[in-house]
């Protein structure tokens, strides 16, 4: 699957499980480790468990994608999944702000979604 179609699936994964103030970020031009990082919060333990779950279920059964690695979740309030060409942050919010991925990553360009809006106006 294309990076950026991976990146925008994990969005709207994330979304399914209600995570908050998701963040795709094109850093292509920035970093020669991935093309897309896709940053969400979760707002508690299990909160972050459900968005991880429904990332790892959906795009294992449907898509055959598995992350070739994953730290943080046993426990941990900030879960990295490293699908190669995209990293996924799933962080509990007081984590994110400590962080400030996309403080560091300014330069970045957030992607916006393949699909048109029904509302152009929104």
């Amino acid at each position: 699957m294309e990076a950026k179609r991976l990146a925008l699936l994990c969005r709207e994964l994330a979304d399914n499980k209600k995570a908050e103030q998701i963040v795709v970020l094109d850093v292509r031009k920035l970093s020669s480790v991935t093309d897309y990082f896709v940053i969400c919060s979760g707002t508690s333990d299990p909160h972050l468990r459900a968005i991880v779950g429904e990332l790892e279920d959906r795009l294992r059964e449907d898509h055959g994608i598995k992350a070739r690695a994953q730290d943080g979740a046993d426990g941990g309030r900030w879960v990295v999944m490293d699908f190669f060409d995209v990293i996924v942050h799933v962080m509990h919010p007081e984590v994110r702000e400590l962080y400030d991925l996309e403080g560091l990553w300014s330069d970045a360009k957030p992607v916006r979604s393949l699909a048109r809006r029904k509302n152009p106006a929104a």
